[in-house]
């Protein structure tokens, strides 16, 4: 299982923000994507922050509160304590830390930092599904 890697399952595709947008822009971009959240970049493309539904569930509850919360840009309302994972990085590791850590989506990051894919919940568990579905392949040949 160690070999198989993050690169062979990732979205490489990633939706991402650059910051600027607004929350209700970036609402309105996730729930065209189906995406729970995506990576906020910087020129670059490197990784600079994380916006999730939460992020965005917060800051639109809060301006039925107080107006003009949700035209706040995704940069005020982001998360900068970003989970990153690299394309080479197992499968297997990433699933233990999903254990612990709650994120739905990581963003894979090469080694410079730049966005190169993102990693979902759901594509860890049919990495591991097709995993053990191989093995019991293997077994059934020699029964």
């Amino acid at each position: 299982m160690e070999s198989v890697k993050v690169k062979d399952h990732m979205n490489s595709r990633p939706i991402h923000f650059k910051g600027t947008e607004t929350v209700v822009e970036a609402v309105e971009k996730l729930l065209e994507s189906k995406s729970s959240g995506g990576a906020v970049v910087n020129d670059e493309k490197r990784v600079i922050g994380f916006l999730s539904e939460q992020d965005c569930l917060k800051a639109m509850l809060s301006s039925t509160y107080h107006s003009g919360e949700a035209s706040k840009c995704v940069s005020e309302v982001m998360s900068t304590e970003t989970m990153l994972v690299k394309p080479y990085d197992s499968i297997l590791a990433v699933a233990e830390d999903m254990l612990v850590s709650k994120p739905r989506v990581y963003p894979v990051v090469d080694d410079d930092g730049h966005l190169v894919g993102s990693l979902t919940r759901t594509l860890v568990l049919s990495a591991l599904d097709k995993h053990l579905h191989s093995i019991y392949e293997k077994g059934s040949h020699f029964v």
